[in-house]
């Protein structure tokens, strides 16, 4: 891999994630994994799920039914920040083995799945396109150009999954968070909000730390 594959994805990553312009639109992506974490989490754990809704102000909620509490419910409204870190980490962990056509399908996969569950048109367009583009790359493109998108989609989670856990301890401050994830932890759980909000910030930073230092020497 030539040095321009190997920093250009980590670059524009940065970029994308860094410039509060660009962050508007491709924040999105980050919405599509959060959401997907609380609905496989749901599934998983047995609730109903019963839709997901993505916003064009890049927000989202997931619908399920099942106990209000417990710890089911614990793990649910707790996987969504963390989700698009920990998927950036499996990314990081497939890119270095040289896995990254098995990567590209199942990223296209999990999307198909999660479009079955989707309820508003955004929302639909939103997954239509991202699926569109990891298709496309999986089908079309050279060994070496899936490489780079690979690591590229790789950089963006790890670098991706941070910025929301800041946003929204601004977003509680402000008191404009009363239903974030972080306040319904700590209704259910009796922990400060502001404690779940350290551990999002733990887990994500975290696998950052280690992602980053599994994609470096490549």
């Amino acid at each position: 891999m030539s040095t321009l594959t190997k920093w250009a994805p980590a670059v524009l990553a940065l970029v994308l994630v860094a410039s509060p312009g660009v962050w508007r639109y491709s924040r999105h992506v980050i919405t599509i994994a959060h959401e997907a974490g609380h609905a496989l989490v749901a599934l998983l754990t047995g609730r109903r799920l019963e839709g997901i809704k993505l916003n064009s102000d890049t927000s989202g909620v997931t619908v399920s039914r099942g106990r209000p509490t417990g710890f089911a419910v614990v793990l649910m409204y707790f996987a969504g920040y963390v989700t698009p870190s920990l998927l950036g980490l499996g990314a990081a962990a497939l890119v270095t083995s040289e896995q990254v056509r098995p990567l590209l399908w199942a990223t296209v996969a999990l999307l198909v799945g999660m479009l079955i569950m989707i309820r508003n048109a955004f929302g639909v367009l939103s997954v239509v396109l991202t699926g569109a583009v990891m298709f496309g790359v999986s089908w079309y493109a050279t060994a070496e150009w899936q490489a780079a998108f690979a690591l590229f989609v790789t950089w963006f989670l790890l670098l991706g999954g941070v910025r929301p856990v800041g946003e929204l301890q601004r977003r509680r401050m402000r008191g404009l968070a009363r239903q974030s994830d972080a306040d319904q932890l700590a209704r259910i759980t009796r922990v400060p909000g502001l404690v779940w909000v350290l551990v999002f910030a733990g887990v994500t930073v975290g696998t950052l730390v280690v992602g980053g230092r599994l994609l470096l020497p490549l």
